[in-house]
């Protein structure tokens, strides 16, 4: 089995150099990893160099630039990893577990960055609603095998909500192959924008995408609260 890992960024440079350092095993196995740049303007892809096995350019939006690195798969299962999120030490054994299953796609649990206690109980509250309804979150990390996407026709191009609606084209292939060992992400929107003011957005816009709302003005929303 081999896996890419697909990477959108924008104007990451401040991490985006030990995010990578942390894939260079699974390179060094076999596995690639697939850059798309967003159009950063900083140092994002200075930094990024010998570190990657391609580098492609897009559009910003993270429907855009996943769609953009999944044209560039050779691989058996792609990953599709955050810049802020950091994969479990067992990932590759959890990926080859999910590769000889029946299961079409999958996430991993979740785990915030942070150390203040009610994120233990937001980061609890994320994985089991995950495992109810069998939705998953461009944070949780997720994969799917490389003939899945292309029969769903790969994201869907809206500019928020991706990861739910492809969650949801998914679902009716499978449920998803949960892992239970967590990624590490990133918590600074969380403790930037006040904690349960998050997660109350986050239900708000999650609902009102459910009620029929369009994505675009889910976005302005999302993005007036920086």
């Amino acid at each position: 089995m081999k896996i890419d890992i697909v990477m959108p960024v924008l104007n990451e440079a401040e991490v985006i150099t030990q995010s990578l350092e942390r894939l260079q095993s699974l390179r060094v196995r076999g596995h690639r990893v697939i850059l798309v740049d967003g159009g950063s303007r900083d140092a994002t892809l200075a930094n990024s160099a010998g570190l990657v096995d391609e580098v492609r350019v897009s559009a910003a939006g993270r429907a855009l630039q996943m769609n953009e690195g999944a044209r560039a798969q050779s691989g058996d299962v792609l990953l599709f990893l955050h810049a802020d999120t950091r994969l479990p030490a067992d990932a590759e054994a959890a990926l080859e577990a999910f590769y000889g299953s029946a299961r079409d796609w999958g996430r991993f649990d979740v785990r915030l960055s942070g150390r203040r206690p009610e994120l233990r109980m937001i980061e609890r509250m994320m994985s089991w609603r995950s495992r109810l309804t069998g939705i998953a979150t461009g944070d949780q990390a997720m994969f799917v095998r490389r003939q899945t996407l292309v029969s769903v026709g790969g994201f869907p191009e809206i500019p928020l909500m991706e990861d739910v609606e492809l969650s949801k084209r998914l679902r009716q292939r499978s449920r998803p192959y949960c892992v239970s060992s967590p990624v590490i992400t990133s918590s600074r929107r969380w403790e930037q924008h006040g904690v349960w003011r998050t997660v109350i957005l986050m239900w708000r816009l999650r609902f009102d995408y459910w009620r029929g709302t369009p994505p675009e003005e889910l976005t302005k929303r999302y993005y007036r609260s920086d």
